[in-house]
């Protein structure tokens, strides 16, 4: 039987596990000496491999529609790195900062100005140092505009 069953796996070209037997057959692999005998009874349906089986989708389904109305997504669901939100704001602040410094030092600025500008920034107004030079410009804050 173990012979056989070998022999069968290595025709079907499968593992040995996926090789099954019809119990009317169990009298005849007796008789199985050859190749040739056990592709006589693959042919005749009395040894059959038995098809893969996958991977269920079942549990995805129901994860998936869980997601879809919102739930499985909480903090303790993430993966992945996160922006740090205040060190993002920090950052754009400070350069914001270094350059109407900057200004201010080269006497481009008026104090007033500056003041007023300074405040802008601490009170978020400006998107980014791109946001604030357009601004600077716009409203002629300066004597030639600023690059």
């Amino acid at each position: 039987m173990v012979d056989v069953k070998r022999l069968a796996a290595d025709i079907l070209g499968v593992g040995v596990s996926r090789v099954k037997i019809s119990p009317e057959a169990v009298d005849r692999l007796d008789e199985v000496v050859t190749k040739d005998d056990v592709r006589a009874l693959i042919n005749e349906g009395l040894i059959w491999a038995e098809p893969e089986k996958g991977v269920s989708r079942g549990r995805w389904r129901v994860r998936h529609m869980k997601k879809k109305q919102g739930r499985r997504r909480g903090p303790g669901s993430r993966e992945g790195r996160r922006t740090d939100e205040e060190e993002a704001w920090k950052n754009k602040v400070r350069a914001m900062r270094r350059f109407l410094n900057t200004l201010k030092r080269q006497g481009r600025l008026e104090p007033a100005v500056w003041r007023q500008l300074y405040r802008m920034v601490k009170g978020n107004y400006f998107r980014d140092l791109g946001h604030l030079k357009t601004y600077i410009n716009e409203h002629k804050l300066t004597k030639e505009p600023v690059r």
